[in-house]
């Protein structure tokens, strides 16, 4: 048996407490730590590529890679946080937050919509976190955490294990925003739902595995998502720029209301904010500052598959914690031991691992470690850890400006992954590097 099947197995079985506390300090976007009260996002360090076992050249084609995609208008803009060995050789912004006239251009503190990172940065940490406290156990039902789910005697007997496999026999995607509002509402529509195939014989990804996962970690806890990841990962780790609802952060979204209700067209954030599509069939509005997921809208912008804002910057924050085993910059979120078990491939069925992917889907070119894993997000975003190179890559779009028909974000990613990987020149396996 590997290490890392050994690991997955023993996540169901930690009871460590894992996160410092944060501290009680003025916010600021995002609902974070503001930099009066907190000082500047704690990146890692910026460092020369040959110090770190890079090539200048290789990165210097990330970049025409980058510039050259954006004047094929795969996307108005593009960030980037590129990462090893504990520092950082790229972190910067290409191209503008929109092709409209008026808008800036795009940098490593833009706020991009995350739309399904959400599902790894946000919700799977979360269930991390109550996994390592000995409040979660993935092998229960879902039905003993929300007894509303009753409706299907399959949906019974499904665990949150296979919520987070996408093994739940869920389907992929139903519109249920045309005629749901609010968390209760969706949890008794969701329930509502038929199963496209019996639990744990097919592997579908699918956004209500990971809605349900939310509401899972919210009637545990007794917190809304984004408090409880506020409170005990972004605010902790400075990453100031992280949250949901980025135009009203703390202030909560009355039940039964969607999205835009936080809206106001003169907010100073919005000139930080890339916009995603013009949305002709719900909002009917080119979406700005407001979640692009229409589910996620419905919902109240905090969900569990879609929601999450975050920056290049901050991101790197996150990746780099991931590969020091759940530590950064003196802060506990994590243990190593939590982190090998999401992330290592749960089985020879398919790549997922619990909430996050693995290699071999197509999804990233051949290169990347067996160890790694990553997630890629609707509106043009991905993240890829690779922990046998102590490498991240953070590629940050908004491929679906002014339209999701837009797929040229498929062979932008794979070009970019590949181009960093080319450019490692100091390989094979290292130990993490604490910062």
């Amino acid at each position: 048996m590997t290490g890392r099947r050994s690991a997955a197995l023993l996540v169901t079985s930690l009871t460590l407490a894992a996160c410092t506390p944060a501290r009680s300090i003025e916010t600021g976007p995002g609902g974070t730590p503001a930099p009066s009260a907190a000082g500047a996002v704690r990146s890692p360090e910026l460092a020369r590529p040959q110090d770190v076992g890079m090539s200048a050249g290789g990165l210097a084609r990330v970049d025409s890679i980058i510039e050259a995609a954006i004047a094929d208008h795969a996307t108005p803009g593009a960030a980037v946080a590129i990462g090893r060995r504990g520092k950082l050789v790229r972190l910067r912004g290409y191209g503008r937050l929109d092709y409209r006239p008026g808008f800036g251009a795009a940098t490593d503190s833009t706020l991009y919509d995350l739309a399904s990172l959400s599902k790894v940065i946000g919700t799977t940490t979360a269930a991390m976190l109550l996994v390592e406290a000995g409040t979660l156990d993935l092998d229960r039902t879902v039905a003993s955490y929300l007894p509303e789910l009753s409706g299907d005697v399959r949906k019974n007997a499904v665990t949150v294990r296979q919520l987070l496999l996408h093994t739940s026999g869920f389907p992929a995607f139903l519109p249920l925003y045309t005629e749901a509002r609010g968390r209760e509402r969706y949890l008794r529509r969701i329930d509502r739902i038929p199963f496209e195939y019996a639990p744990g014989t097919r592997t579908v990804y699918s956004d209500f595995n990971l809605i349900l996962t939310a509401l899972i970690v919210e009637r545990l806890t007794g917190r809304t998502l984004d408090a409880l990841l506020r409170d005990r990962v972004y605010g902790p780790l400075h990453m100031r720029d992280t949250g949901y609802n980025p135009l009203a952060p703390l202030a909560p979204i009355p039940a039964d209301t969607d999205c835009t209700a936080p809206y106001r067209p003169d907010a100073p954030l919005l000139a930080r904010i890339a916009p995603t599509e013009i949305d002709t069939i719900y909002r009917h509005r080119h979406i700005h500052g407001i979640v692009h997921d229409e589910n996620a809208c419905a919902i109240g912008g905090v969900s569990g598959h879609a929601g999450l804002f975050s920056s290049a910057r901050d991101l790197a924050v996150f990746a780099q914690m991931m590969l020091n085993g759940g530590e950064y910059g003196g802060v506990r979120v994590l243990h190593a031991r939590t982190i090998d078990g999401f992330t290592a491939r749960q089985g020879p069925a398919s790549t997922r691992g619990l909430g996050w992917d693995t290699p071999g889907d197509g999804v990233v070119p051949d290169g990347f470690s067996p160890r790694s894993f990553g997630h890629t997000g609707f509106t043009g975003t991905s993240i890829w850890v690779d922990p046998s190179r102590q490498l991240f890559v953070v590629l940050l779009t908004n491929r679906v400006n002014p339209t999701r028909d837009n797929q040229k974000i498929v062979p932008l990613r794979r070009a970019v992954a590949g181009a960093v990987l080319q450019a490692v020149v100091g390989d094979g396996p290292e130990k993490a590097v604490q910062k």
